[in-house]
């Protein structure tokens, strides 16, 4: 992600708002140890994996940090759209827009206390969380097709999931509702069933206009996909959702629809 040298104008930042404290409480700077991170906003303690991590810039901007790499001090919150977002606002016009402003200013405030500083957050901070998780399932899927680890098609990933080693499946978000039930028809409940990419964007993975089933073998490839298609369902439908396993009949699968139309 490009750093800019100059906050947006449209960037909340606290040097530009002096009434944003960044006093830090005691149990906010204790050393983060264990699988286990605190949210900034509330307050939660959860696996790294159900949240996302941020890192603050040369430039005092707030930095998604979503491969966990980049180095500085680290800031976590819940892959959860009722973290980013105010969802329950009611009213019109001004009313929602000053909730929503409000809702903001206590995101820039939160993190601006775990920083220790003033700094810039985007306004549009979910939609590009989300726009870079699409970008990682799409890169982790092609890496997947290049190890032969992934497989497209009706047939083909049936006969992957009869062979009992491919345990999960990715189906178009955009795909039939009665085709994804009749290609999961006569499997177990042990099936874990994600759709985080319409039919389109994983045809791309594969070289072909549509895509609606693959099957993935069991790995590190698979683990992550599960990871980052459980946290593009928080940030898209409001909660951070672990993956469990879902039965082939009556399964619950995870809704993680493409908004951003792209897989990187």
């Amino acid at each position: 992600m490009r750093i800019s040298r100059q906050p947006s104008r449209r960037q909340a930042t606290t040097e530009a708002d002096p009434a944003i404290s960044t006093d830090i409480d005691d149990d906010e700077v204790e050393p983060e140890t264990g699988p286990l991170r605190r949210c900034i906003i509330t307050r939660e303690r959860l696996p790294k994996e159900r949240m996302i991590r941020f890192v603050v810039g040369p430039d005092r901007q707030i930095v998604p940090d979503l491969a966990a790499r980049l180095p500085g001090r680290e800031i976590w919150l819940s892959a959860s759209l009722d973290v980013l977002e105010s969802q329950d606002a009611q009213g019109s016009g001004r009313q929602k827009e000053k909730q929503g402003d409000g809702r903001y200013r206590h995101l820039v405030r939160a993190f601006a206390r775990a920083a220790r500083g003033p700094i810039s957050v985007p306004p549009d901070l979910s939609v590009l969380l989300q726009t870079a998780l699409v970008r990682r399932i799409g890169d982790c899927l092609g890496l997947a097709r290049r190890a032969g680890q992934a497989i497209a098609g009706y047939e083909k990933a049936r006969e992957a999931l009869r062979t009992g080693r491919y345990r999960l499946v990715l189906q178009a978000s955009d795909g039939s509702e009665a085709e994804r039930s009749r290609f999961l028809s006569g499997f177990g409940p042990d099936l874990t069933i994600i759709d985080p990419l319409p039919g389109e964007a994983l045809g791309r993975v594969f070289g072909r206009d549509y895509v609606v089933h693959v099957a993935v073998a069991p790995g590190k490839l698979a683990e992550s996909l599960v990871v980052e298609a459980g946290r593009l369902a928080g940030i898209r439908d409001g909660s951070a959702r672990t993956m469990g396993s879902a039965g082939a009949t009556g399964q619950e699968t995870v809704s993680v629809n493409d908004v951003a139309g792209t897989n990187g």
